[in-house]
């Protein structure tokens, strides 16, 4: 069936949005094998002028402001913890302990060792701030955190978690200072001034990607708009599902349960990605007849180093990832993305 398809579609020319779905199949003893392969084929695309388009473009800078932040991120990188001795924790320590943790709704438990917890972080609750606070090796200690119905972790909000921790040790977070000696411990730079310049640098270059890629997005937006084509449901569809996995997995990879959302939820979030979708798989065909036109080819080779990089990305096996995009038809949208990063 698939090599009959395959054929029919070829010589008569269709391009089908997803793969056909066959119906009506016949399988009778003497007589021929017959079906029907039903499916949406791709809109004819009346491309509006989509050469010489004006859009405001931001400056790429780099502030001194931005370099500072940039230091910081590399010194709070590279702190390190030393064991505190003489003392109790306090504020800004920090506590290596082993946790366990139950909620009282019958949710799973669990448990984690040598957790390191920020002793009066904003991101603990209040009361575990509080049972943290005063504690040496060796110590242990239980709390009963209420979460607000309101906290941002959907797993979290309006439970009530039972912690149990037992204290391994108490450290103190010394950040390195921000001098030549800092510079030359990164590596390639004498003084801390040429660290400022090459970091300087990089934010220049990441600032000028972001603004190409918001210029790119302008003008796509800008053809889009003037397109007047129907876009097949099929590939709003599959666009719809993309967004929705994408979501799935993010919460997945947070350790939060999606199922604990509910079906009705997941459905009005899948829903208001309809708009979003239509525009997505409008730019698609779009971009794609315009690819056709200017002759932007996608090779074989780039789209196996984007799967690579996905894979890497992933922590999966690259033959798993390209395994899993054919199975749900998306290495042909992968091609796509490819292609829309390329000039022609």
């Amino acid at each position: 069936m698939n090599r009959v398809v395959h054929d029919e579609l070829q010589g008569r020319g269709l391009r089908p949005v997803a793969s056909p779905k066959v119906m009506d199949l016949k399988i009778e003893e003497h007589q021929p094998l017959t079906f029907r392969a039903v499916f949406e084929t791709f809109p004819l695309i009346e491309l509006p002028e989509y050469k010489g388009i004006a859009v405001k473009a931001r400056k790429a800078e780099a502030v001194d402001a931005d370099v500072d932040k940039e230091i910081e991120n590399l010194r709070e990188r590279a702190a390190r913890y030393e064991p505190i001795e003489g003392r109790a924790s306090q504020n800004g320590d920090f506590v290596v302990a082993d946790i366990e943790w139950k909620p009282r709704s019958g949710g799973d438990a669990g448990h984690d060792h040598d957790a390191m917890l920020e002793v009066g972080s904003d991101g603990n609750h209040a009361d575990l701030n509080a049972k943290l606070t005063g504690v040496t090796a060796g110590d242990s200690g239980a709390v009963a955190v209420v979460y607000p119905a309101d906290h941002p972790a959907p797993a979290l909000a309006g439970t009530t978690v039972d912690y149990k921790f037992s204290v391994k040790s108490v450290k103190e977070k010394r950040v390195p200072a921000a001098d030549d000696e800092f510079a030359k411990d990164l590596g390639d730079w004498d003084t801390l001034a040429a660290l400022r310049d090459a970091v300087r640098t990089r934010l220049l270059a990441n600032a000028e990607h972001e603004i190409d890629g918001e210029v790119k997005s302008a003008i796509v937006d800008v053809i889009v708009q003037k397109a007047s084509f129907e876009v097949p449901e099929a590939l709003i569809e599959r666009h719809m599902n993309a967004r929705f996995e994408t979501a799935v997995r993010s919460l997945a990879q947070q350790g939060v349960d999606p199922q604990r959302l509910g079906t009705e939820r997941w459905n009005e979030y899948r829903e208001s990605m309809r708009e979003p979708s239509q525009k997505a798989a409008k730019a698609e065909l779009l971009l794609d007849e315009i690819a056709r036109r200017e002759e932007v080819k996608v090779l074989e080779a780039e789209i196996e180093t984007e799967i690579e990089r996905l894979a890497k990305r992933m922590g999966r096996p690259k033959a798993a990832v390209r395994q899993q995009l054919e199975k749900d038809g998306n290495i042909a949208a992968l091609a796509g993305q490819i292609r829309e990063s390329k000039d022609p």
